[in-house]
């Protein structure tokens, strides 16, 4: 390691050194995981509007409800709902990964490891299965 990063900076005008995060910390997949989990937090509670708005559709009038299918049936709308359904999923299964954390269980460095993968690998097979069935047993025309 360089000397040059062993060094502490200090914040101007203070005599408090800054957090030496963005120079010491290596990017793991954990920390991938954590930082990803909040993002899809955030990300759920915008794609809550989209259900809301499909939902809505359906009390508004037919042709409301005709609109809104067909923006969720274009490209776009495609994207935002593989997007929502994996966000979700992520969320779900990175959640079930912090309970058993929580419990005691799968604490160690390698164990974190493995279960923030397997985070990412489960998330990306559920939202496959998931748009798989709805296209296999008549969810889209």
């Amino acid at each position: 390691m360089s000397e040059s990063a062993h060094q502490v900076k200090f914040i101007p005008g203070r005599n408090a050194p800054m957090s030496p995060h963005l120079q010491v910390w290596k990017f793991t997949v954990t920390m991938a995981a954590s930082i990803t989990h909040r993002a899809t937090g955030i990300a759920n509670a915008i794609g809550m509007l989209l259900l809301t708005a499909w939902i809505a559709s359906a009390a508004i009038s037919e042709d409301a409800f005709d609109a809104v299918m067909g923006f969720l049936g274009s490209t776009l709308g495609l994207i935002l709902l593989v997007g929502f359904t994996w966000s979700i999923m992520f969320h779900l299964v990175n959640g079930l990964r912090y309970l058993a954390m929580d419990s005691g269980k799968a604490i160690s460095k390698e164990a974190g490891n493995l279960t923030a993968t397997l985070a990412f690998v489960a998330s990306v097979i559920l939202t496959g299965l998931i748009f798989w069935a709805g296209f296999t047993f008549g969810g889209a025309n």
